[in-house]
């Protein structure tokens, strides 16, 4: 490492400062920003010609008196959390995006960062992962059945969705980690970057970097076939070939934890298909709908206390009448399925949004801004009017 390249060199100016990127990160973890021990920043943002800037809680705050950031400057922040081969490909083409993961010496809290180039420049995004795996129970799911069916399973494939930043990788390490200690099976993870580090309890790990241990999600797993898993978590599916691969490993006996980039449970099925050319929806479907275990999505809902911020889970579960909707590609009968079967463990986001209003978790405001069904407002509005009455 070189001088340039150090972590703890002072080189952004501000009131309390100059900072080194280690001092600027090691505000997420110090006392001053903790709410019962839990870190209230979750990401930096670096932009050229912007202050560098934190999310506290869900608002974007600025680093007071913080300079306005240069190409030197970010370069100076940035590159010491970097790999080479990361620094040259952003230098030989500002096409190329990076995501890595870095520690913050000495602490054991770990952060994933996303570099990329925007019509001024280079830019970064520094996100803190949470200093532990949480237990299942403390993660938000709306019911015992569904994460207890999902640590148990043997096979099918488990969805969990939602917009970046909204907790999806922490679901599932935190399942991941309750099988860990309740079941010896061979676990391979696929993960763009590793972010959470699991030490072998009763299953056995294998953590894989795309990058450096895989060059893609679909090739690596097309090689995890061949190493005996009996779970594969796949970061992300991002197109039809990774998809393909996906699907096959949970309809041949393997179960399967992976992420999409949607808003919702239909949204993640329709995504899925869609990525396949038309003429393959009946094919797919019909896998689809023998494969599917579970999807899961969700949004963190900033707290009625005005402190951090909580999961709303919405829960579909796959079972005959789920299956013959996804088969036959009726997918707006999903909601309305999803809605009459919480016997089984389904829950709607609005459900779950609704409930947690209830019990005082989240405010009204909240509730309506994070559904994606207007309707939730009248909702509300009973629920308010038969607690008077009662």
């Amino acid at each position: 490492m070189t001088d340039l390249y150090d972590p703890n060199k002072k080189v952004y100016p501000a009131d309390e400062g100059p900072f080194s990127i280690v001092d600027l990160l090691a505000r997420a973890v110090d006392p001053e920003y903790l709410h019962d021990n839990i870190p209230r920043i979750s990401d930096y943002h670096l932009k050229i010609g912007e202050p560098v800037r934190f999310r506290l809680d869900h608002d974007l705050q600025v680093v007071q008196g913080g300079a306005r950031l240069t190409p030197a400057l970010i370069e100076g922040l940035v590159f010491p959390l970097l790999r080479p081969e990361h620094i040259a490909s952003l230098r030989e083409n500002p096409l190329n995006d990076i995501d890595a993961s870095w520690e913050l010496p000495g602490e054991k809290h770990y952060f994933r960062l996303n570099v990329f180039h925007d019509r001024d420049g280079m830019a970064a995004v520094i996100r803190l992962l949470p200093p532990s795996i949480p237990q299942v129970e403390e993660v938000g799911f709306p019911n015992e059945m569904t994460w207890t069916n999902i640590v148990n399973a043997r096979q099918g494939l488990v969805l969990v969705t939602g917009v970046t930043g909204s907790g999806k990788s922490t679901t599932i390490a935190s399942l991941l980690n309750r099988i860990n200690r309740t079941r010896a099976v061979r676990i391979v993870t696929l993960e763009d970057p590793i972010e959470f580090v699991f030490t072998n309890q009763r299953a056995l790990f294998s953590q894989r970097e795309i990058g450096r241990h895989a060059a893609s999600f679909a090739s690596g797993l097309r090689s995890v076939l061949r190493e005996n898993p009996d779970i594969i978590y796949v970061g992300e599916v991002r197109d039809q070939e990774t998809a393909t691969e996906a699907l096959t490993a949970a309809e041949t006996g393997h179960l399967v934890l992976t992420t999409m980039h949607t808003r919702d449970a239909m949204g993640a099925l329709t995504r899925l298909v869609d990525m396949f050319p038309p003429e393959r929806f009946r094919e797919i479907s019909v896998q689809l709908s023998f494969s599917l275990t579970y999807v899961l999505a969700q949004k963190l809902v900033p707290r009625a206390e005005g402190y951090g911020r909580c999961v709303a889970m919405e829960v579909l579960r796959n079972n005959t009448a789920i299956a013959n909707l996804i088969r036959l590609g009726n997918w707006a009968q999903l909601y309305g399925a999803m809605e009459t079967r919480v016997k089984d463990g389904m829950c709607t986001l609005e459900q779950a949004l609704l409930g947690m209003y209830e019990q005082g978790l989240i405010s009204k405001a909240d509730a309506i801004s994070h559904a994606n069904d207007g309707a939730i407002v009248d909702r509300i509005e009973h629920a308010k009017s038969t607690a008077r009455r009662l």
